[in-house]
C-alpha cells in the first residue's frame, strides 16, 4: 500500500529473504552477536538506510533482525512481527500471534488462528484455470490431509477410520477433492490416492499431478474436511467460509485445543463425525482485519495534513502535494 503523505524513502519493491546460518540458528531468542554476519554477504545490502518505514516479519528466525531494524532506524520504523518470537514484546511496536498462543499486551495484536489471505489476482486467476468446477459446487467437499508433527500423528488406524468415512461420503454422492501435505507419511498418501482411485475421488499430491489445484477446491467446494494438525489449513478454509469439519489425528496439544474451540466458537467448524454438514458464517479475514490495525497505528505516527479549505468553485490540493 502507497499512502500518499508518507514517503517511503527505504521501500523495497520485492520482499527480502534473509537466510542466518550457523551458529547463530543455534541459539535462543533476539540477541544474537554480530547480527550482520548471520547472513550471507549478499543479503547485507538489504539492512542498511534508507530505513523503511514499515517492517513485518514472520518466524522466528527473522525475530533478531525486527529489533534490529527497529534500533537502526533510530525507532523510526514500524517493527511489526508475525508469530510468536520467544522474546520480550517490548523488543518490536507490535506482534501478530494467534490467540491460542496466550501472549498479550498492549503492543500485541491476536489473530484467531493463522492470519490467512487470498489475493484478488490470484483468486480471479485461479477461478478462471478451474472454472470448469463451477457446476459441481453444489455436493463437493475439499479433503485438507496434513502428518506428523510434534504434536500429532497420523497413525494407520487414524488414516483407516478417516479413508472410511470419505468412502462413505463419496458412495452417497459426495464429490471429493483431496490433497495432502509435506507432512502427510508417504503410506497415508498412497493408500488414501488409491481409495481416490476406487471411489472416482480426485487427488493431488505433487506437481507430477497436475497444475496445483489447491486455490481452486477452495473456490468451488460447497464444505472441507481438515485434519487438526494444522492451524493454516484450517483457516484456509474458514477465510474462503467453507464449513470446516476438522478431522482428528492422535495426539495433540493445548494451543491446538484453544485453536479449535475458537474456530467452532466463531462459528467456523465443527468436528467431524463422518457425515458433512452446512452453514454459513462471516469467512474468516484475519490478515485484512490485522493490515487494517496497522494501517491505524502508522496514522499515529504520521497523521494526515489538513486538507486547505476549498473555496467555491475551486479544488485545493492536499499539503502534502
Amino acid at each position: 500500500m502507497q499512502i500518499a503523505h508518507i514517503t517511503g524513502a527505504g521501500h523495497r519493491s520485492e520482499a527480502i529473504t534473509l537466510e542466518p546460518r550457523a551458529p547463530w540458528t543455534w541459539l535462543p531468542g533476539i540477541k544474537w552477536p554480530f547480527l550482520r554476519r548471520a547472513i550471507p554477504s549478499a543479503e547485507r545490502a538489504a539492512l542498511t538506510s534508507p530505513w523503511p518505514t514499515v517492517w513485518i516479519a514472520a518466524g522466528r528466525r527473522s525475530a533478531p533482525f525486527t529489533a534490529a531494524i527497529r534500533n537502526w532506524s533510530g525507532g523510526k520504523t514500524l517493527a511489526i512481527q508475525i508469530l510468536d518470537p520467544k522474546a520480550d514484546p517490548s523488543a518490536f511496536d507490535l506482534l501478530v500471534v494467534p490467540e491460542h498462543d496466550k501472549l498479550s499486551g498492549d503492543n500485541v495484536i491476536t489473530t484467531i488462528g493463522s492470519p490467512s489471505h487470498f489475493s484478488e489476482d490470484a483468486i480471479e486467476e485461479t477461478g478462471q484455470m478451474f472454472a470448469d468446477l463451477a457446476d459441481e459446487r453444489g455436493q463437493s467437499a475439499i479433503v485438507i490431509l496434513g502428518g506428523d508433527s510434534k504434536s500429532h500423528k497420523f497413525t494407520k488406524d487414524d488414516a483407516a477410520r478417516l479413508e472410511s468415512q470419505l468412502e462413505t461420503l463419496a458412495q452417497s454422492g459426495w464429490r471429493l477433492r483431496i490433497t495432502t501435505s509435506r507432512r502427510t507419511p508417504i503410506a497415508v498418501a498412497a493408500s488414501m490416492r488409491a481409495m481416490a482411485d476406487r471411489v472416482g475421488a480426485q487427488f493431488w499430491a505433487s506437481a507430477a499431478d497436475g497444475p496445483n489445484p489447491y486455490l481452486g477446491w477452495l473456490l468451488y467446494s460447497s464444505a472441507a474436511i481438515v485434519t487438526e494438525d494444522s492451524a493454516n489449513m484450517l483457516c484456509d478454509a474458514a477465510w474462503h467460509g467453507l464449513p470446516v469439519h476438522i478431522a482428528r489425528l492422535s495426539g495433540g496439544a493445548p494451543k491446538f485445543d484453544r485453536l479449535h474451540t475458537s474456530l467452532i466458537d466463531r462459528g467456523c467448524a465443527r468436528w467431524f463425525e463422518g457425515s458433512l454438514a452446512r452453514w454459513d458464517y462471516t469467512p474468516l479475514r484475519e490478515a485484512g482485519r490485522v493490515a487494517d490495525l496497522i494501517i491505524e497505528r502508522l496514522l499515529e505516527r504520521h497523521p494526515q495534513p489538513k486538507i486547505a479549505a476549498i473555496e467555491t468553485g475551486k479544488t485545493a490540493a492536499p499539503d502534502w502535494l
